[in-house]
């Protein structure tokens, strides 16, 4: 079965993503595909498309380095919380160097992994980028520090409070 809008639209379970990544994986071209559908305005056809891609392997997910960028932009700028933390699923799989640093998304990382109000998915994959892009600045990674030391651990769920510990016991590479 081709992989259309309409079919993307309809994608709701994990099977249906396993099956979309197949498809990708024999096209062989990610790049394509992401171009096409991650950036879609229909939020159902943009998170079936990047649910899809997450099921890739990091050779896979590679092709995608050359739009970052836009799936930080993509990350920062939605309204839609399955596409932001789809997004930054990818992103956190991708290369990033100190060249690759923005402060906007530094900024959007802070603020969205101590948000008691967001999902703990998004929480926790935020705080992990901000670790790898604090990990280029000594005096970021203080900054980091002491800000996850400052939260108030109690109204934060297990899956952040991992993460948070992990980075402050220095095992999270």
């Amino acid at each position: 079965m081709a992989i259309t809008k309409e079919r993307l639209q309809q994608t709701f379970s994990e099977g249906g993503a396993q099956e979309i990544y197949e498809e990708i994986k024999a096209s062989g071209d990610f790049i394509g595909f992401a171009r096409q559908y991650a950036f879609n305005q229909d939020y159902r056809v943009a998170r079936s498309a990047l649910w899809g891609l997450t099921k890739a392997n990091k050779e896979e997910l590679s092709q995608l380095q050359v739009i970052l960028n836009e799936l930080i932009n993509q990350a920062m700028q939605t309204d839609n919380s399955s596409v932001r933390r789809l997004s930054l699923n990818i992103v956190e799989r991708l290369e990033m160097s100190e060249d690759d640093l923005r402060t906007d998304f530094l900024d959007f990382c802070f603020e969205h992994m101590i948000d008691v109000g967001e999902y703990p998915g998004i929480q926790s994959v935020c705080m992990k980028l901000a670790f790898r892009m604090c990990n280029f600045y000594p005096e970021l990674i203080d900054e980091l520090k002491r800000t996850l030391e400052a939260m108030e651990i109690d109204y934060y769920k297990p899956a952040v409070k991992c993460v948070r510990n992990r980075i402050l016991n220095g095992k999270l590479k």
